[in-house]
C-alpha cells in the first residue's frame, strides 16, 4: 500500500493535470473560435486616411536617407542609383524641383583632384524643422519613455529584442538613437542585455504600476470620475454604416464582450490557448500597441514580429476581421495594416498624439515647397501663353504689311 507522502504527491498531480486541462465546456467554444468567420469589407475613408500620407511618408524616407550620410551630404547620382531601394517614382530632379525647400544644390569633388558634381545638403528650412523635431522629442521624452516601458510590461519575459524595436520605433514615435540616447538616461527603468549569441535584449528593470494601465481601463476610470457610476473596463465597438454580423457572429460577440476585461499587462499563462478568455487578452493586447502608435495604426507583418513575446496564437491576424467593430484592416500599398477604429472620425484621426505635431509641421515644408513649385509652373506656363498671343498678333499683321508693300510697288 503506497505511503500517504506517496498518495499525497500523487493526488497533487492529478489536480495539476486537472488544472491545466480545459474542460468539456470550454472546448466546444475553443473550437468554435477559429471557425467564426467575417466577411472582409472595404472602408473608403480610413483608406482614404493611408492614401493622405503617402507623400510625407515618402519625403520622409528620402530625408532620412540623406541625412544618414558622413556630413549629411550625398552626391545627386548617388541618390538617384537608390531610387527603387526608397520607392521613389520620379527621378532625384524632379523631386527637388517640386519640393524645392528641401535640399541645397552644391558643387564639390567626391574625391579629391575629380571634377566637382552635384552634391544634396539639407536646406536651411529643413535645418529648422530638424532643430523643431529634436526640441519637441526632448519635451516628449516622458510620453516615450511610457510607450517603451509599457512595450516591455506587456511582454512575456519584460523584454524584447532590440532589432524588433528598432524596427518599429517610427510607428510608436521612439527616438532613432533610443538605445544610445532614450535607455541610457533612464537605467533605473531599462537596461541592454546581451543573451546567447550576442543578441542584444532590452529588458525592463522596474515595474510601474502607473504604467500597468490600458487605454480601456482609463477610460473606464475617466467616465466613473466624470459620472460616478463605476464602469467596467471593455472595448468601444463600432460597426460601420452598412455592415451587419450574421447570427451566429452576433450571438458570439455579444457573450465575448461580457467577459471580464483581461488587462494586457496581466499575467497570462494561467489562460487556455484559444480559448474565449485568450482572444479578449489577446484583442486587449493588439487595442493596447495600436493605442500606443503615433496614427493608431500599425502593418501586421511588424505586429507579427513581436507575437512570440506578447504571447499571440499565429492566427493573431485574424483577430483584427474577426472584430470589424474595433479594428480595420486596410490592403492599400499593398500590405495589411491594422487600424483603430474607435481613434478615427470620418477618416479624420480624432486621438492625437503630442508627437504628431513634428509630423504637422514637415507637412506644412512640403505643402508650402510644392506651393512654390506650382507658382513657378503658372509662371512659366503665363509667359509662354504671353509669347504665344505676341507671336499671334504678329503672324496676324504680317499678311498686310505685304499687301500695303505691294500695292506701293504696282506701276501708275
Amino acid at each position: 500500500m503506497p505511503s500517504f507522502s506517496s498518495r499525497l504527491q500523487l493526488s497533487h498531480l492529478f489536480l495539476r493535470r486537472r488544472l491545466l486541462r480545459p474542460p468539456p465546456w470550454l472546448l466546444g467554444r475553443t473550437a468554435s473560435i477559429s471557425s467564426l468567420k467575417v466577411a472582409w469589407r472595404k472602408d473608403p475613408l480610413l483608406d482614404a486616411a493611408i492614401d493622405r500620407d503617402k507623400r510625407w511618408r515618402l519625403c520622409s524616407r528620402v530625408v532620412r536617407e540623406v541625412l544618414n550620410e558622413p556630413g549629411q551630404t550625398i552626391p545627386l547620382r548617388y541618390l538617384e542609383k537608390r531610387r527603387e531601394r526608397l520607392g521613389l517614382p520620379v527621378h532625384v530632379k524632379t523631386f527637388l524641383a517640386r519640393y524645392p525647400n528641401l535640399f541645397d544644390l552644391h558643387l564639390a569633388p567626391i574625391k579629391p583632384h575629380q571634377a566637382p558634381v552635384p552634391f544634396l545638403r539639407p536646406s536651411p528650412c529643413l535645418r529648422s524643422f530638424l532643430d523643431l523635431d529634436a526640441r519637441l522629442r526632448s519635451l516628449h521624452e516622458p510620453l516615450a519613455l511610457a510607450k517603451l516601458c509599457k512595450l516591455l510590461m506587456m511582454s512575456r519575459h519584460r523584454a524584447l529584442p532590440a532589432e524588433k524595436l528598432l524596427n518599429a520605433k517610427r510607428d510608436f514615435g521612439l527616438p532613432d538613437d533610443l538605445l544610445c540616447s532614450l535607455v541610457p538616461r533612464h537605467p533605473h527603468l531599462l537596461r541592454l542585455v546581451h543573451a546567447a549569441g550576442d543578441r542584444p535584449f532590452l529588458e525592463l528593470v522596474s515595474w510601474e504600476d502607473d504604467y500597468a494601465k490600458s487605454v480601456i481601463e482609463r477610460r473606464a476610470e475617466e467616465e466613473a470620475r466624470l459620472t460616478g457610476v463605476l464602469m467596467r473596463p471593455n472595448f468601444d465597438v463600432r460597426l460601420p454604416p452598412g455592415f451587419f454580423l450574421k447570427k451566429e457572429m452576433r450571438e458570439w460577440t455579444r457573450d465575448w464582450l461580457e467577459l471580464p476585461y483581461v488587462s494586457p499587462y496581466a499575467d497570462a499563462s494561467g489562460l487556455y490557448p484559444a480559448s474565449p478568455e485568450m482572444e479578449k487578452r489577446s484583442v486587449g493586447v493588439l487595442h493596447e500597441v495600436l493605442s500606443l502608435t503615433l496614427l493608431k495604426r500599425m502593418a501586421v507583418p511588424i505586429i507579427g514580429k513581436f507575437s512570440e513575446e506578447f504571447r499571440l496564437s499565429n492566427a493573431f491576424a485574424n483577430a483584427f476581421t474577426r472584430h470589424p467593430g474595433i479594428f480595420y484592416v486596410s490592403l492599400k500599398g499593398g500590405i495589411k495594416t491594422a487600424m483603430l477604429r474607435e481613434a478615427y472620425d470620418r477618416g479624420e484621426l480624432v486621438d492625437r498624439d503630442p508627437l504628431l505635431e513634428v509630423k504637422d509641421r514637415f507637412v506644412e515644408i512640403l505643402d508650402e515647397g510644392h506651393k512654390e513649385y506650382l507658382e513657378r509652373i503658372n509662371t512659366k506656363r503665363e509667359a509662354m501663353q504671353k509669347d504665344l498671343e505676341l507671336m499671334a498678333r504678329k503672324n496676324a499683321e504680317l499678311p498686310e504689311d505685304e499687301e500695303e508693300s505691294a500695292e506701293t510697288k504696282q506701276p501708275l
